[in-house]
């Protein structure tokens, strides 16, 4: 199906989940995130981190610690209602909030009448009218409480970090979860009314085999996810200092990586699985595989999405708001980040405003992981030309007029052919995940 060209992929890049990528954040004006809140226009999403988890896993490159100090969790949760309360007083009254992610570290990690607490204050603040709320959660520390208030508020979409069923790769990433306690949280999430279940899963795993990806993909199905994010594991140990606990040696090669990315993508693609860009998977009647099919998936910080807003509001430490002219980051320090809030001001101090050339660029970037295809001006045509090359010669793209298109066989190249239109991958002194 798809042709192994290890040159091709020799380059690490970014899962480009923004434009400019959080790589090239740097200190911005006091005013800058202030203002754009202040003039945003149209539907707005709203992204609520818990940076907090039960249990750390080794291979996690989220902002997350462990939730073991209540104080320490009731500190930061009265935080969050300053910050919601500061940021909901700056929207226009016209703005409206139709979506709200909770993500983290793992929302479950507060206990569940915390978390009814903290949608009674966002419905509040806001103005809701009967968002659509979705949510991460692992299933280690998933109660039947949780299972109750996940019913009440009326959540109908989640998403569990499952990432194996292969007890080896469970203990070597540190994610020991058996096969009943995944089943059982699946259960009380169907009971509580959930109908659109994401299961995230990796491939490129330390001492993982196509044998272990297959199975975890046969029981993924037999479980009936609505939705897969199949990731390939980014291994980083010198950004994400925990990776250090992972013994790396006998960490996937590059070609074994991209057999298990085919591997996936057939076995997906042939038990009624829609594939959603390059990493995403979705049932025939899933929001998300309608998105695809009708040419309107999009791209956030969540990954890909059918969320059309125009502005996203990152509230918690380290989130990130997205406008179309400027991103704007949270402090990352939990610590920093209360002291902040509690204090009634905004958070953010970090990120990037987005020239005109940033946005036309992030686009086509878009575009290209979403779609397959863009029309590329002239001007950035002919700066990409050289570098494409090696893609076109090999069927990996196409390029008809101004049209940019990657056909089937170049899927897997996608996020580097992307790459090619980032004005900042040249001198980005960050290094980033395989290309596949």
């Amino acid at each position: 199906m798809w042709s192994y060209h290890p040159d091709l992929l020799a380059t690490p890049v970014p899962r480009y989940t923004s434009y400019p990528t959080a790589a090239e954040f740097g200190a911005i004006e006091p005013d800058a995130y202030h203002h754009a809140l202040e003039t945003v226009e149209g539907d707005v999403s709203l992204y609520v981190h818990i940076p907090f988890c039960e249990k750390i896993c080794f291979y996690c490159g989220c902002n997350t610690g462990a939730a073991g100090r209540r104080q320490r969790l009731e500190s930061y949760l009265a935080a969050l209602h300053h910050e919601i309360a500061q940021v909901a007083l700056l929207l226009p009254r016209e703005a409206r909030v139709r979506r709200i992610a909770f993500g983290g570290g793992s929302p479950n990690a507060i206990a569940p009448v915390d978390f009814i607490r903290l949608i009674d204050t966002l419905y509040i603040a806001f103005g809701l009218t009967d968002p659509v709320i979705s949510i991460e959660l692992d299933p280690r520390t998933l109660s039947a409480d949780w299972g109750e208030a996940i019913g009440r508020i009326g959540i109908e979409r989640a998403s569990l970090g499952v990432q194996t069923f292969a007890p080896h790769c469970q203990q070597t990433i540190g994610r020991v979860q058996s096969d009943a306690l995944i089943a059982d949280a699946v259960n009380l999430l169907r009971k509580a009314g959930v109908s659109s279940l994401n299961f995230d899963l990796m491939y490129g795993l330390p001492g993982q085999s196509q044998g272990d990806l297959e199975q975890t993909l046969v029981r993924t199905c037999e479980l009936g996810a609505d939705r897969i994010a199949l990731f390939g594991y980014a291994h980083v140990p010198h950004i994400v200092p925990r990776q250090r606990a992972i013994d790396a040696s006998n960490m996937p090669a590059q070609d074994e990586r991209f057999a298990m990315a085919q591997l996936g993508y057939g076995f997906l693609s042939s038990r009624s699985y829609v594939p959603v860009g390059f990493d995403h998977f979705a049932t025939i009647d899933d929001p998300l595989a309608k998105a695809a099919r009708g040419g309107t998936l999009r791209r956030n910080f969540q990954g890909f999405t059918d969320d059309h807003a125009t502005s996203l509001i990152g509230l918690g430490s380290s989130a990130i708001s997205a406008f179309p002219g400027l991103l704007a980051q949270n402090e990352k320090n939990s610590g920093r980040y209360r002291m902040i809030a509690s204090q009634g001001r905004l958070a953010a101090d970090r990120g990037v405003r987005r020239s005109t050339d940033d946005q036309l660029r992030g686009k086509l970037i878009e575009q290209l992981l979403c779609a397959g295809h863009t029309r590329v001006p002239g001007r950035l045509m002919g700066e990409v030309a050289d570098a494409l090359e090696p893609f076109t010669a090999r069927g990996l793209a196409r390029v008809e007029g101004e049209i940019l298109s990657i056909p089937p066989q170049g899927l897997p190249y996608a996020r580097t052919i992307a790459a090619l239109f980032d004005r900042f991958r040249q001198h980005s002194p960050r290094r980033f995940s395989s290309a596949v």
